[in-house]
């Protein structure tokens, strides 16, 4: 994959609004649970996710409180495939999370 250009990033940034720019070759998010197993629940599902496209995250977590970093590495850069993860991740945690 190809990495994106600024203008591409700022496209997808904007239909990803939750999602910030970081060191200008990741995008981040952090993501807010009730409770800290609900959250590694989410952090496992975001692994399975991970495994089945081969592109893998850093995530941090921090107690109740996780935070996704993507980037591509072999691209030296962000691509269109962290973006589709990013809105896969997203999708996953409005399933996962308990009000």
């Amino acid at each position: 994959m190809e990495k994106l250009s600024q203008s591409a990033i700022e496209a997808r940034l904007a239909e990803n609004p939750n999602w910030k720019l970081t060191d200008e070759k990741w995008i981040e998010r952090k993501y807010r649970f009730k409770d800290y197993l609900n959250g590694i629940e989410f952090v496992q599902q975001i692994a399975n996710l991970s495994e089945e496209a081969n592109h893998h995250p850093f995530i941090s977590i921090d107690y109740k409180l996780i935070t996704v970093k993507i980037t591509s590495w072999h691209a030296k850069g962000l691509t269109d495939l962290d973006f589709e993860l990013a809105q896969k991740y997203d999708e996953l945690y409005m399933k996962v999370k308990k009000d």
